[in-house]
């Protein structure tokens, strides 16, 4: 459908990835593997690279360099472009835990608020319905524009941020380039028992983190909903303090859970 419908909208279109045989979904390409896209931009010395997943509800973009733009950029692509022509709902996106601090802080330059919510599109839409946002989306891509779907589509938010490359006449390096995102590490600890983010020792050691970070980072720290794994994630202006940070809360979390 997204080769057809773009080449109808008048561009050249290149496909790679799009001969499904009931195994081969995702394999090697689309928006979870877009290694190849980023490859095949360079090669062919493509506009613009468009990445979806096997059931085309996340979409990445990649850059005429070839660099990869992710879903916190194509969101703040979309809401600054929504917010010009009136058109973006309660003042603000929605987005994840995950999404990086820079978009937030992009997005407040705009004068527009970011809520966050865990993990999870199905958590991202029932906030935008319930305050009134019409667009949200997660860092992988996964966006949400409830004007056209109550669920991620990436065909429409790739033609949405076509539209605006379109307008600006300007390359996608610079339209998708709204933010330098900042260091994130994300380290993740398996345990086999027990409740280690309960330990006092660990807790002792998560409340120093985000002290250290303060207002120039931000700590996230959730256990998985599928498997025994504690996902320990940071990120600030400082690189260097932190990976400390994280090192230091990873030591702790395998030392309760030993």
């Amino acid at each position: 459908v997204a080769p057809a419908a773009l080449w109808e909208l008048g561009a050249e279109v290149i496909k790679i990835g799009v001969e499904p045989n009931g195994f081969n979904i995702n394999k090697d390409c689309g928006s979870t593997a877009p290694k190849r896209l980023c490859e095949k931009v360079r090669e062919v010395r493509a506009d613009i690279g468009i990445a979806l997943d096997g059931d085309a509800d996340r979409v990445l973009i990649c850059d005429e360099k070839g660099r990869l733009v992710d879903g916190d950029q194509l969101m703040a692509v979309v809401a600054e472009s929504w917010m010009k022509r009136g058109r973006l709902a309660a003042g603000g996106i929605v987005a994840t835990v995950m999404s990086n601090l820079s978009l937030e802080r992009y997005l407040e330059g705009l004068g527009l608020t970011m809520a966050r919510t865990p993990v999870g599109d199905r958590y991202v839409v029932e906030y935008m319905r319930k305050h009134g946002y019409n667009v949200g989306g997660e860092q992988s891509g996964h966006i949400v524009l409830s004007d056209f779907t109550t669920t991620g589509d990436g065909l429409v938010t790739a033609l949405q941020v076509l539209s605006v490359v379109a307008e600006s006449g300007k390359p996608v390096s610079e339209v998708c380039n709204r933010f330098d995102p900042l260091p994130q590490v994300l380290k993740n600890v398996r345990y086999k028992n027990g409740r280690p983010l309960e330990d006092k020792s660990v807790k002792a050691v998560i409340s120093e983190g985000k002290n250290r970070l303060g207002k120039s980072g931000r700590l996230v720290i959730r256990p998985s909903g599928t498997e025994p794994v504690i996902r320990v994630m940071a990120e600030g202006d400082d690189p260097k303090l932190v990976g400390t940070v994280v090192k230091d809360i990873v030591s702790a979390l395998r030392s309760a859970a030993a």
